[in-house]
């Protein structure tokens, strides 16, 4: 009884505060959606989904990332803290740990077990160094607002939820729940419990993934049977349709297809009933991120039938949740942003195809490449610990065993990559982090480096050049060009008026902006700026 009219009190007290605010703001974050998705697929848009939000909220289609790696991980961490690598320190998916000689996943919490799964629950934020907007909005209003994340990946759900939200849930890919860890909860709330029991995967995967629309309407993409495409399982081919029942045991499948967007979907909006979000003066916050589109463009690439017929889905997925946010929070009384973790390139094969520049490399013959010529000068041994995220982590102890000069060995180690063609740039760590740039790519390569957890040498790959250790079809992303860094960022909702710039912004801004739009603390590491043109 006192919890309830503590409550009571909290809701008319901050009631005088909050009469301008959404009741409910939902932050979108679609899974390396290039900035170019949304012009050359526009015309096949329905109405009530892109094309809503765009017509009727704020466009910015000059908006990019400032840092490299471009990864899922560090993407998800500065939309919601408002700041780069460099400070929120969720420098890559992974990044290596020499004290424990392995590499470390940016959610990683051994602290932490599953519930509801069999697999992947070692799962939190702790590793983020800043605070979220989501945390702020918890801390405001002492933790009476609800924030939930959802997401197919763990770092999807946990990253934008925050610290300490109200919930925070991913795919398990062994048994196909949607799960959570101890770390948010001992046992998972009954009406998640009550979702997994209809088993969305396996009807999802009882299936085909056939053509969404006709096949004349996929004017925008490339041949659909070609050679930069890899299968999503042995057997059934790169083109359509894609016989998902051949493997509907194996649960893992469904985020290859664009039906975990409709999982992501379902569950969110389940979310918003069971949860009662939105229903009060005091804001409430749900995070979704779409990840189908990822997987499947590292499998076909951007040009691809299959990523187009994606995002057509997704349109329309879009279009049913608007219309279920209009019908549930009411129009008007919500703030919807959507933006991306990334971009991609364009399949190197393609463009060497097309007289592009792009091509491969392999990180094994680089790790081989540079043990060899260092052991040449320095004395034979495994100098290269590990090269990840585009950094290389020198052998620390074995500079000490062989009584070698670091920073000599640094300086031979830059020599050695540039005399590589696919290697563009290749820097001193310390020296990145010193010193005060102009040159854009460089600051990029600066707001990526954290001083703990980052590499000894940072180095930069010559445009649309992967490592092809995965194979060379499909694409991937990390770089600081515009393919990786251009994404959309849209604001809808109560109080945005339509609009379009192509003032230059950055992913960055987004915090700050909701910082604003809700009128509460910023993020503790922002840096970004609110965006100016949501104010006029």
């Amino acid at each position: 009884m006192k919890k309830f009219f503590f409550t009571l009190l909290l809701m008319l007290f901050f009631r005088g505060f909050s009469q301008e605010k959404p009741k409910l703001v939902v932050g979108i974050v679609v899974d390396q959606m290039r900035y170019d998705y949304i012009s050359r697929y526009y015309s096949d848009f329905e109405d009530g989904g892109f094309k809503r939000l765009i017509e009727e909220g704020f466009l910015y289609r000059n908006a990019h990332y400032n840092y490299m790696p471009t990864k899922t991980g560090p993407g998800h961490a500065s939309i919601f803290t408002g700041t780069t690598p460099a400070r929120h320190g969720i420098i890559g998916n992974d990044w290596f740990v020499p004290s424990i000689n392995r590499r470390f996943n940016c959610v990683e919490d051994t602290a932490s077990s599953v519930v509801g799964g069999v697999s992947n629950g070692a799962v939190s934020s702790r590793n983020l160094k800043a605070t979220t907007i989501t945390d702020e909005l918890r801390l405001y209003y002492n933790f009476t607002s609800k924030v939930i994340g959802v997401s197919l990946k763990d770092r999807g759900a946990a990253l934008p939820a925050g610290h300490n939200p109200t919930g925070a849930y991913w795919y398990d890919l062994q048994s196909g729940n949607m799960i959570t860890s101890t770390y948010y909860r001992d046992e998972l709330p009954s009406w998640v419990d009550a979702f997994n029991k209809e088993n969305r995967p396996s009807a999802f995967l009882s299936n085909k993934w056939e053509l969404f629309r006709d096949e004349e309407v996929y004017n925008e993409s490339i041949e659909d049977e070609n050679p930069y495409e890899q299968e999503l399982r042995k057997g059934l081919g790169v083109s359509f349709p894609h016989d998902l029942p051949k493997h509907k045991k194996d649960l893992s499948l469904l985020k290859y297809t664009p039906f975990t967007n409709t999982l992501i979907k379902e569950f969110s909006m389940k979310a918003v009933v069971e949860e009662e979000m939105g229903l009060d003066s005091i804001p409430d916050f749900l995070t979704m991120s779409f990840s189908a589109t990822d997987d499947i463009g590292h499998r076909f690439g951007p040009r691809s039938v299959e990523v187009q017929d994606t995002y057509l889905r997704l349109d329309r997925e879009l279009s049913e949740f608007l219309s279920f946010l209009d019908d549930t929070i009411g129009k008007n009384e919500y703030v919807v942003f959507l933006s991306a973790d990334h971009g991609a390139t364009d399949v190197p094969s393609y463009m060497y195809k097309n007289k592009m520049p792009g091509g491969y490399h392999n990180n094994g013959f680089i790790k081989s490449l540079l043990n060899d010529g260092l052991g040449e000068v320095f004395g034979e041994g495994k100098w290269i610990s590990s090269i990840i995220n585009e950094q290389i982590y020198l052998n620390h102890e074995l500079i000490s065993e062989k009584g070698a000069n670091t920073d000599e060995v640094k300086q031979k180690t830059i020599e050695i990559l540039m005399g590589e063609d696919y290697v563009y740039e290749a820097f001193d760590a310390n020296l990145v982090a010193k010193r005060m740039f102009t040159d854009p790519l460089l600051i990029k390569l600066q707001n990526g480096y954290e001083n703990k957890r980052s590499g000894d040498i940072l180095y930069v790959l010559t445009p649309s050049d992967l490592n092809d250790s995965w194979g060379r079809q499909g694409t991937d992303h990390r770089s600081p060009y515009t393919y990786d860094t251009h994404i959309p960022i849209i604001f809808f909702g109560k109080g945005i008026k339509p609009g379009k710039t192509v003032r230059p912004v950055s992913i960055t801004d987004i915090a700050p902006t909701l910082s604003m739009l809700l009128d509460i603390s910023l993020p503790s590491m922002s840096n970004g700026q609110p965006l100016k043109e949501l104010f006029e």
